[in-house]
């Protein structure tokens, strides 16, 4: 077993944990409960938001996730009895969408992880591991981490850092005024930096489909960064409204809605997330069952779909036959600001995967038109290497 990392009781869960609560309120964020923790949902409104962080740059409070390190020996090989994805072959720097896989092939959550190098604003020794794991989920992320690793590895819960996400075109322009040097960074690449004497690990990286970048920030310097951030002219603070929004139209599943235990890679189109060398050796949880599942083809899969009309259809609708019987569920969906349509993501019958499919929708007794299309709804406007 790992060493241990206690959950803390529950009065500690409180907004005040999170550095930026008072400021958020400051700004005229509306505050509401999410993941334990009391959070902005929107400032001036949802769309305006949205449209703001496409044209502009938006900063994003994400302090709510779970910010954890590893390290130890063999590193590396131990989390690859968890995670599908090529952890050994992970460089100083670098980082990996990958999956915390459950016995049955599920999903017990979805994360991104960065091998460290020698300078890397934690104080660990290189080689260590940077992991962000969702905020609903880290507790029992942790606990299957503790518990599936031996005690050679060491988890640290860095519950003092708060974590900022500043997303959008204009992201590297203000960024950079701040922090000079972050625009060498490239999608997936990370670094640290330094603001005023404070730590910073800064990776090129987000959830919104746009260019951006993501800073794990010392809890007591969080309201001065977003402070100097926020001067930028370009960026404007903004709630998980848009964020929703945002990671819908990049076509981006959000764990608990559109990924489960109940969900493989496979039926979820995360394949990319099982890399060559893991996919041949397997070892990784549920891999007989997701390997056999990519050879011969998941009974159901993750779409996107356009909807006829204005209304959104929201999750939990249900995908429906000629008969009315139930044959898929729509697992996230709303109106698009940018695309300027309702949209949907729902797990449908491999049969009607194909783009141009035409299903029908049930929401609260009415019908809806939809048709299966390709994901992103937007392109996705990641800065790449040779970019």
């Amino acid at each position: 077993m790992s060493q241990d990392v206690q959950e803390p009781e529950a009065e500690a869960l409180v907004p005040e944990l999170l550095p930026l609560v008072a400021w958020h309120r400051a700004r005229g964020g509306r505050m509401v409960p999410f993941a334990g923790y009391e959070m902005p949902v929107q400032y001036e409104g949802i769309m305006a938001e949205h449209l703001w962080t496409r044209e502009h740059a938006g900063l994003f409070d994400v302090s709510h996730m779970g910010q954890l390190l590893f390290s130890g020996a063999d590193v590396d090989a131990q989390l690859e009895t968890l995670l599908p994805g090529d952890i050994k072959g992970l460089t100083a720097g670098r980082m990996r969408y990958s999956l915390l896989l459950a016995d049955n092939g599920g999903i017990h959550d979805d994360l991104m992880v960065t091998r460290l190098g020698g300078d890397n604003a934690f104080e660990i020794d290189a080689g260590a591991f940077y992991m962000v794991v969702n905020g609903a989920t880290k507790w029992d992320d942790l606990g299957v981490f503790r518990e599936a690793l031996p005690d050679e590895v060491v988890i640290n819960h860095l519950d003092e850092q708060a974590l900022l996400a500043l997303q959008g075109p204009e992201a590297v322009t203000a960024l950079e005024r701040v922090v000079p040097g972050v625009a060498s960074l490239v999608f997936m690449t990370a670094a640290a930096f330094e603001w005023q004497g404070n730590p910073l690990w800064v990776s090129r990286s987000g959830y919104t489909g746009e260019d951006g970048f993501e800073i794990s920030v010392p809890g007591d310097a969080a309201e001065a960064f977003a402070e100097a951030l926020c001067a930028q002219s370009e960026v404007k603070p903004i709630g998980l409204g848009a964020r929703d929004s945002l990671r819908l139209e990049a076509g981006l599943p959000l764990y608990g809605h559109d990924l489960d235990l109940d969900t493989n890679p496979v039926a979820a189109d995360l394949g990319f997330a099982l890399s060559k060398r893991r996919r041949e050796e397997g070892g990784f949880p549920g891999a007989e069952a997701i390997l056999a599942d990519r050879a011969n083809g998941s009974a159901t899969k993750r779409v996107g779909l356009i909807v006829e009309g204005r209304q959104p259809v929201r999750e939990g609708a249900t995908v429906v036959d000629d008969s009315g019987a139930q044959i898929g569920t729509v697992t996230s969906g709303g109106f698009a600001p940018s695309v300027q349509k309702p949209i949907a993501m729902a797990y449908v019958p491999a049969a009607l995967a194909t783009p141009g499919t035409r299903v029908t929708l049930s929401q609260r007794g009415k019908t809806h038109i939809a048709e299966v299309t390709s994901m992103p709804f937007v392109p996705h406007r990641y800065v790449r290497k040779g970019a």
